[in-house]
């Protein structure tokens, strides 16, 4: 089976998609599919291209055997946005009319949103190329963005992606979701329940273990001092994008009462994101010298910051609609044998209590936030005890490669693969 993936995101660059779409991506071309990934220009968060990619309008390679198609972007930081608004267009448009035609025709295109305009462009592709379409649906679209004040409830903006949302509904021949919450929510809205499929997000077992080949003592040891923390102090961190939804500011909060009340505790921000100045700012302003910030930093260095953290945090904004959301970060910190404090009520909080691997916390509710840290930090036996019961069941539950056959078996349903093609697709 060719599977054609259409995303905005792929590595170098950094996050929850880019993890998804590449290690799916490898996982079937293990299983003996081919696989074209049509993507941009590597610039996401910062807006700047890497120099090997500056000044091109196409690019081809290939990344752990996917062969990856580049498409021009209009490269841009991720924080104004009408400028975001461009660089989603541009991609769409120029993956329709330019990068699709460098890869072969496609048994089936799966296209993954947000930003919902790659799955227009997925949706486009599909019918130009004769392929069924697969809407693959991350976060639901445009509610994300009203539930953090990007843009009003009845701005025309809204309006439009509702209805292309709806659209794109209607059209795709299958609709995957990555939480239970989705699914149920798109049947309540009146898709036909037997439309939509659930692969949730998973994580890399092998790149994220903390006994993983390579892991080296004396590096973390070195990673920390260059940090500026010091064996005695616990480590407090977030990894991720810093970005409007995550609720920072509440995190911000927790380091300013922890400063003399918890004094060995240093808080360790990693990433970028449309808040990160605004946090810097503020964390200067009031001399908040337990909080460290790091940059952006690549995927292949993750495991080292999960492994000089003691405690990992997991924050969302106060909304109903990050009920319906499960970080895909809380699968690493788990698979890395780090409890975690969640602070996402819904699904994701079930997830982690089931697992044992952490504690909850109400989003933006500091009291709480600084509770659930404070019992962690100060009980070695507590956080080795839930470390190890969320490894054991990511291992379980969360194998990304078992999810990968799982999402095969979806795929080749639709691209109508013969009987032998489906058994192989769940081996």
């Amino acid at each position: 089976m060719h599977i054609l993936y259409v995303s905005q995101y792929f590595p170098p660059e950094v996050g929850a998609p880019q993890a998804r779409v590449s290690e799916l991506s490898r996982a079937w071309v293990k299983a003996g599919h081919t696989v074209h990934v049509l993507t941009g220009m590597p610039n996401y968060p910062t807006g700047e291209l890497p120099e090997e990619y500056r000044g091109r309008v196409l690019a081809r390679e290939v990344f752990d055997a996917v062969n990856v198609v580049r498409t021009w972007i209009y490269a841009t930081p991720n924080k104004k946005i009408v400028r975001r608004s461009l660089a989603y267009v541009s991609y769409a448009l120029s993956a329709v009319s330019l990068g699709q035609w460098f890869a072969p025709a496609p048994d089936v295109v799966v296209a993954t949103s947000p930003p919902i305009l790659v799955a227009l462009a997925g949706f486009l592709i599909a019918r130009l190329r004769g392929a069924p379409f697969v809407f693959e649906v991350r976060d639901l679209w445009p509610e994300s963005i009203v539930a953090v004040g990007a843009l009003p409830e009845g701005h025309r903006a809204v309006a439009a992606m509702r209805s292309l949302e709806e659209f794109l509904y209607r059209e795709a021949d299958r609709i995957v979701v990555v939480t239970e919450s989705f699914r149920e929510r798109l049947r309540d809205r009146g898709v036909p329940e037997g439309k939509i499929s659930v692969v949730t997000n998973g994580v890399d077992l092998e790149r994220f273990s903390p006994a993983a080949e390579g892991n080296a003592p004396d590096a973390d040891a070195e990673l920390r001092e260059e940090l500026g923390l010091a064996p005695e102090h616990v480590v407090c961190s977030y990894v991720g994008t810093l970005g409007m939804a995550h609720g920072l500011h509440a995190v911000l909060d927790v380091a300013a009462r922890a400063r003399a009340a918890e004094p060995a505790l240093r808080f360790l921000f990693v990433g970028e994101g449309a808040e990160k100045s605004k946090l810097e700012a503020r964390a200067r302003d009031e001399g908040l010298d337990n909080v460290v910030f790091l940059g952006q930093q690549r995927r292949d260095r993750m495991p080292s910051l999960y492994r000089i953290s003691d405690v990992c945090l997991v924050p969302l904004r106060k909304s109903e609609l990050f009920t319906t959301v499960i970080p895909s970060k809380m699968f690493e910190i788990m698979a890395m044998e780090r409890p975690l404090v969640i602070s996402v009520d819904g699904e994701a909080r079930r997830i982690v209590e089931r697992s044992g691997g952490g504690l909850f916390a109400p989003p933006e509710d500091v009291d709480a936030m600084l509770e659930a840290i404070r019992s962690l930090a100060r009980s070695p036996a507590l956080r080795e005890e839930m470390g190890r019961a969320g490894r054991s069941f990511v291992e379980r539950e969360y194998d990304r490669d078992a999810l990968a056959g799982r999402y095969l078996e979806v795929l080749a349903e639709v691209a109508g693969a013969p009987a032998a093609a489906r058994e192989g697709a769940s081996s």
